[in-house]
């Protein structure tokens, strides 16, 4: 198994259950060498509600919170939506220590996210 900074990133861009949803499944970490990949990805196309499912991801360093914090920042300035789903107690830590957790909203499932933003 390679070391986490060098595991690879998968990304599956997927409709939301509603128009204007976007959600986007990670699977990897989100580090430095997978930033480029991220950054390109979020910046794709733009959503009025943004989806983030971190259930497969098994780490995440500063270079993939500081794009986080970038992607949640473009979406709050546009009045859109950002949520992340699925985020395990090691990533969610990694957001604690950097004190960023509080600037998104963070669901247990998609299906939660989803209705969350529905309403």
């Amino acid at each position: 198994m390679p070391p986490l900074s060098q595991e690879p990133l998968s990304i599956e861009d997927i409709e939301g259950a509603v128009p204007g949803q976007r959600v986007l499944r990670l699977e990897g970490a989100v580090v430095l060498g997978t930033l480029f990949q991220f950054q390109s990805t979020l910046r794709a196309k733009q959503a009025h509600a943004l989806i983030i499912d971190f259930s497969s991801v098994s780490y995440i360093d500063s270079a993939g919170i500081g794009a986080l914090v970038g992607a949640y920042v473009n979406y709050s300035k546009d009045g859109r939506s950002l949520a992340l789903v699925g985020v395990n107690d090691r990533v969610l830590n990694a957001l604690k220590v950097t004190r960023v957790e509080q600037f998104f909203r963070i669901y247990a499932t998609l299906r939660e996210a989803q209705e969350a933003i529905e309403a």
